[in-house]
């Protein structure tokens, strides 16, 4: 095999194969890790991380690939929009799936979500505690 890379164009295409790979493998990654961790939270974590990754150096590829300048902004909208969509999603997946205690505990090494989750359910008690007090007030004034 005959490498060339005296040309702009063999280096913009070596560039661009390294980051496919790369790519490719980082999401490779991310799918093997989604299925053999054992709980949500490393599964999600293997599903978020490598992904952006992943797809970033894809979507550079192909706009290397391209060589065209028209072709980039749509790649870094794309990208954009997985690097905001993407943390809040598992966010709210992490928040559910603990409050849903689809989680090993014992495999957390802190807890910092169980403070803010017994005071919010604390709190929930109190308001079901002052609203059940105030329908009791509201069927003895009606019985009068």
């Amino acid at each position: 095999m005959n490498l060339d890379l005296s040309t702009g164009d063999a280096w913009i295409d070596l560039v661009s194969a390294i980051f496919m790979v790369v790519g490719a493998v980082m999401s490779l990654g991310a799918a093997i890790g989604l299925l053999r961790f054992p709980d949500l939270l490393s599964r999600m974590h293997a599903a978020t991380k490598p992904q952006v990754l992943g797809l970033f150096l894809l979507l550079a590829a192909i706009g290397l690939q391209m060589r065209t300048v028209w072709v980039w902004p749509v790649l870094v909208v794309a990208w954009i929009f997985q690097l905001l969509t993407v943390p809040v999603s598992a966010h709210m997946v992490g928040r559910a799936g603990y409050r849903t205690k689809h989680l090993h505990r014992e495999l957390l090494s802190s807890d910092e979500l169980e403070e803010v989750v017994q005071r919010a359910a604390a709190k929930a008690a109190d308001d079901d505690a002052d609203e059940e007090a105030a329908g009791q007030r509201q069927a003895g004034d009606a019985a009068r």
